[in-house]
């Protein structure tokens, strides 16, 4: 009888703790499979529902250790270990699992990258094809699925190809007897044979041997850039044979037979003007939403000095006031508008971007 008695009293006791137990499994696994259900065909909602999940079964978890069957004293220890354990993952989280999660919220919170953007971090180029918790999944050019860690996304530089388009550029190295200006023409030739938009040329090296050229343009289909950089190279390469241009490496060795008085200097450009317009500065386009943020500033600092007299006005007490306070509440809220429209650009190139 008190065999039965002291079990019964033991099976109560435990009561608490086994409710709870399922009533937080039973409650997990039906979240579990609502979320999914509900959020399998969003990638940025998979996310959310990962580290929902993970804040509901510390929850759960924290819920099950004050229904165990103990004294309050042992309750607060247990507790206060838990704390001390989770204080111990955040402090140690740069090459733990904690850290791959502090790392996914980090990279959710910037908003840096999202899925289908062209990326390249460390020595890997892809487009993000997903973005957990713990981890960033890109896709290369060679079509590889390859499985970043979010710790290393968040400690090495990451690049993003703007949606609004990208630079894309293309090296050669010519030979000395060609102008210099013939082949810029002929390069921006080929840029706008490519498909390529404020196209530039920059010369970047005077070599022992050769002359080092970039040609580069601004691609707005982002989604053809690999594509777009082979047929820049092609435009390239077409461009200078069809001008009757040689290609050849710096080492090629080549035996012609010269006069004695003959200068290996290229001629003159015939019927060619001087003053050839330049092309597009490579700063007008790859510094197109600092140009923003410098415009938003400088009509910011405007619409303060226009307050300022206003206010400085009204205290004055001048004659004329009456008529200055419309002339400068018209300039402010002309200075509003441009101000409101240049915000609204800029956050239109942001949400594109």
């Amino acid at each position: 009888m008190d065999t039965l008695s002291n079990l019964f009293s033991e099976t109560v006791r435990f009561l608490p703790l086994l409710a709870t137990l399922a009533g937080v499994s039973v409650l997990l696994t039906a979240l579990n499979r609502y979320f999914r259900r509900r959020w399998k065909d969003n990638p940025d909602l998979q996310f959310r529902f990962q580290l929902t999940m993970l804040a509901l079964t510390l929850a759960g978890g924290l819920a099950v250790v004050i229904a165990l069957p103990v004294n309050d004293v042992l309750r607060g220890q247990l507790l206060s270990l838990i704390g001390i354990l989770l204080s111990a993952a955040i402090a140690l989280s740069s090459t733990t699992f904690i850290g791959n999660i502090l790392a996914g919220i980090m990279l959710k919170v910037v908003r840096s990258a999202r899925p289908g953007d062209f990326i390249s971090v460390g020595e890997l180029t892809g487009r993000v094809t997903e973005m957990d918790l713990l981890h960033t999944q890109v896709q290369t050019e060679f079509r590889d699925l390859v499985t970043v860690p979010n710790l290393f996304m968040v400690t090495q530089p990451l690049q993003v190809v703007r949606a609004s388009g990208t630079i894309i550029h293309a090296e050669v190295s010519l030979g000395y007897d060609v102008h210099h200006e013939r082949v810029i023409d002929v390069l921006l030739a080929a840029a706008a044979q490519a498909g390529l938009k404020d196209a530039f040329v920059h010369v970047r090296e005077l070599g022992d041997f050769s002359i080092s050229y970039r040609v580069a343009g601004l691609l707005e289909d982002v989604q053809s850039l690999i594509s777009a950089r082979s047929g820049l190279r092609t435009a390239v390469l077409n461009a200078l044979h069809g001008a009757g241009i040689e290609i050849v490496s710096p080492n090629f060795m080549n035996t012609r037979a010269l006069e004695a008085d003959q200068r290996f200097m290229p001629q003159p450009s015939r019927g060619r003007r001087s003053g050839r317009k330049p092309g597009t500065r490579a700063e007008e386009v790859a510094f197109d939403v600092a140009e923003q943020a410098a415009s938003i500033e400088e009509l910011r600092k405007a619409l303060e000095l226009v307050e300022k007299a206003l206010a400085e006005l009204k205290e004055g007490g001048r004659d004329d006031a009456e008529a200055a306070e419309r002339r400068l509440v018209a300039q402010q809220e002309r200075l509003l508008g441009e101000l409101e429209a240049a915000e609204a650009r800029r956050a239109s190139g942001e949400h594109k971007a």
